[in-house]
């Protein structure tokens, strides 16, 4: 993490996280959450230097659906979640809509993101990424069965294809 950018992270949680919140967390039993659940994570973003450039390559990677789209970022459907693609710098000041402000989300270096593909489909996406010049970094076979390949897009963010078998829930 590059100093400017870990400053301005320590900085934001400073300011945004008021004194004993982990304290309380911590001391929060587990029966007292017992009742709440997530349904799952509904977007992630990341940043990218060109959002035309980053838009065009996950659409024709992996024929992602643009739903919304400016200068600033692009929402694209990835199955039945969102990826977010910020400019660098697309992100920092709030954003006032109808309903609320959505508050400031810039990330700071290289993101990682895995996509959830079948077993079946690992040696046709290995053949897709060559013949679309895409370098596979790595390639992992994992204890549980499954296996990942990585690779980077054009902002040096990694990707990777997951195949079941890597985590207990997946």
């Amino acid at each position: 993490m590059n100093q400017s950018c870990g400053v301005r992270l320590l900085r934001r949680l400073t300011l945004s996280r008021p004194r004993g919140v982990l304290l309380k967390l911590k001391m929060m039993r587990s029966s007292e959450s017992s009742n709440l659940r997530l349904d799952g994570i509904v977007e992630t973003c990341i940043n990218v230097a060109e959002i035309n450039r980053a838009r065009e390559f996950y659409q024709s990677l992996f024929n992602f659906e643009a739903m919304v789209s400016d200068e600033r970022f692009c929402a694209l459907r990835a199955g039945p979640d969102v990826l977010l693609l910020f400019t660098h710098g697309g992100s920092n000041e709030p954003v006032v809509i109808r309903g609320g402000v959505i508050p400031p989300h810039e990330t700071c270096g290289a993101g990682h993101l895995a996509f959830a593909i079948s077993s079946d489909a690992l040696d046709t996406w290995r053949t897709r990424l060559r013949e679309c010049g895409i370098e596979i970094e790595s390639e992992v076979q994992w204890e549980r069965g499954g296996a990942s390949l990585y690779f980077r897009d054009p902002d040096a963010n990694l990707l990777e294809l997951a195949t079941p078998g890597i985590w207990p829930n997946y």
